[in-house]
């Protein structure tokens, strides 16, 4: 009998085993594919989990083990007040041990919450924007709507039961506290706030002749701006005496056209979702944008870097940028990028964003907010509600916002004989007490009821990022020495559109534009493509060995 004879046993099994191991594969591979299925088709939204109810007690017997996502640049200071949040809570709650993972930039740890909703592995705890939020939304009862939490008795916000001393609703900032609302709920509750605010050169302005207010209005930074561009016959700049002068920089332009078209009036969206932004107003503020970014007057972080570094180098009169950055701003910045050689010495002004109307200034509100996840124990949801609670007490507060230029959210910590001592230390130091971080908390503190926040609903973050893409768009194209005219502005809207999706409706969001796609579902859906192939090869490769063995 020959071996490779059909009759053969050992043919037979051989056969076989190789047919079991190309079975094998293709599970193996239909699996994988199932996998991505599930967690492309959960993008938004999986699997609904039952409403959360509040617990009558909270269950000590158990062990609890919860996810905290957090957000830190390169401030060690912040990082620190969260460890020793973390540390304080556990000693309190014995039972709770809380695990944190910290991002470098809010839009990751949006891809990755996008990413986790599908597959059920969300954060328990997670510092966050609205506007994220009420993407997370478009799956059902993926955030916990907290009104029930914040009015409990015993575990609410001030309750009984609460083992520290927490705010009570009412303490805290009304204004910060309503920016939470979505769909009529609270879905998040504030963590810090800020604004922009402008950080000046103050001798540069004087020394181009002109005296610097206390509101700046529009008018008058772009004045001073385009005086600071003239130039000495050696082609350095007559008011530095360098080669490199940018007069105007600005951090955040999606900011700087949301700000703008709300001093003036202008739309930009409403709660329903319905976008405004392209009006002419808009047009107007664009062609003006053009005009200085060809003088050289003007220029943004994306095209030039952070503002601090042209301000410190004295290359800079007017740099814009978050009272949370306040500490790389100025002479003596305890934070920097640039070389100490670099350093200019000048007097550092802080002041309002520029306004159209100086006597009804309105400036925008920002600033991390937290957000707790559904679980399928509402234990587990209560002992993280415990943890994002304990975030609001005041050595949490006071303690995080004196490593920038954030406010606290509450008026219990805002009032506190602690807080009031470290503003009156204003310039007592350079570190703690740094006298330009304390100017732009007490801009926001004394501006509170100025400030303003855009409406928030699914695609509502797409929007905002398209505000800016507007001005970018406009001073790169100006920079490349393109015209810019209607014909340019027709097809920068219509370029704007489709990159941010915004002619675009989802039937499962009540026809609300979605943003594009988080980079990790752009990832599974070249993954999904993949695996097909995969199939296909180990099929056809399959079909081949058979054919050639028979």
């Amino acid at each position: 009998m020959k071996i490779c004879s059909p009759k053969n046993p050992l043919f037979r099994k051989n056969h076989l085993g190789i047919s079991e191991k190309a079975k094998r594969k293709k599970r193996a591979a239909l699996g994988f594919i199932g996998v991505c299925l599930l967690t492309l088709t959960g993008c938004h939204g999986s699997k609904a989990l039952p409403d959360f109810t509040v617990p009558e007690e909270f269950d000590a017997s158990n062990n609890y083990e919860i996810t905290f996502w957090a957000k830190n640049d390169t401030n060690k200071n912040q990082t620190d007040v969260y460890k020793k949040a973390i540390t304080d809570f556990e000693a309190l709650y014995p039972n709770i041990k809380v695990n944190m993972k910290l991002y470098t930039d809010y839009g990751r740890i949006f891809n990755d919450v996008i990413t986790n909703i599908a597959t059920g592995t969300t954060p328990n705890v997670c510092i966050t924007y609205p506007d994220h939020i009420a993407t997370y939304m478009t799956g059902k009862n993926t955030v916990i709507p907290l009104d029930a939490l914040f009015s409990d008795d015993k575990y609410g916000l001030g309750g009984s039961a609460l083992r520290y001393d927490g705010p009570a609703q009412e303490e805290i900032v009304p204004q910060f506290l309503s920016e939470c609302v979505l769909e009529e709920q609270h879905y998040a509750i504030p963590y810090m706030r800020s604004t922009e605010c402008c950080y000046i050169n103050k001798d540069y302005v004087e020394k181009l002749g002109y005296t610097l207010p206390d509101v700046l209005t529009w008018d008058f930074i772009w004045e001073v701006s385009e005086a600071a561009t003239a130039k000495n016959e050696d082609g350095t700049f007559a008011l530095n005496g360098q080669n490199v002068m940018i007069p105007f920089i600005y951090k955040s332009t999606d900011n700087m056209m949301i700000q703008t078209l709300k001093q003036q009036g202008a739309d930009y969206s409403t709660p329903e979702g319905d976008i405004g932004l392209f009006n002419d107003t808009t047009e107007a503020l664009l062609y003006e944008i053009a005009d200085h970014v060809e003088s050289g007057a003007f220029s943004t972080f994306k095209i030039s870097s952070y503002p601090a570094n042209f301000l410190n180098a004295g290359q800079c009169v007017f740099a814009i940028d978050s009272t949370a950055g306040a500490t790389w701003m100025g002479a003596d910045a305890p934070l920097s990028d640039i070389s100490e050689d670099a350093f200019v010495d000048f007097e550092t002004a802080v002041r309002m964003v520029p306004q159209t109307d100086p006597e009804n200034p309105q400036m925008i509100s920002q600033g991390p907010s937290v957000c707790v996840f559904n679980k399928a124990d509402p234990q587990e949801v209560l002992a993280s509600w415990l943890f994002a609670q304990y975030l609001l007490t005041d050595e949490v507060q006071i303690g995080y916002a004196q490593t920038e230029g954030y406010l606290p959210v509450t008026l219990k910590a805002q009032k506190s004989p602690v807080y009031q001592d470290y503003l009156r230390r204003r310039g007592e130091d350079n570190q703690t007490y740094y006298d330009i971080k304390i100017d732009a908390s007490t801009l926001l503190l004394a501006h509170t009821g100025d400030t303003f926040v855009t409406p928030v609903f699914n695609g509502s973050a797409s929007l905002r990022n398209a505000a800016g893409q507007l001005i970018e768009n406009v001073a790169t194209s100006v920079r490349r020495h393109e015209t810019v005219d209607a014909a340019f502005m027709e097809r920068l809207y219509a370029d704007v559109t489709a990159l941010y999706r915004l002619d675009q409706k989802d039937v499962s969001t009540d026809g609300k534009a979605l943003g594009p796609l988080p980079q990790t579902a752009v990832l599974l859906l070249g993954a999904l493509a993949l695996s097909w192939c995969l199939i296909l090869l180990c099929v056809l490769s399959d079909f081949v060995k058979k054919r050639k063995k028979h």
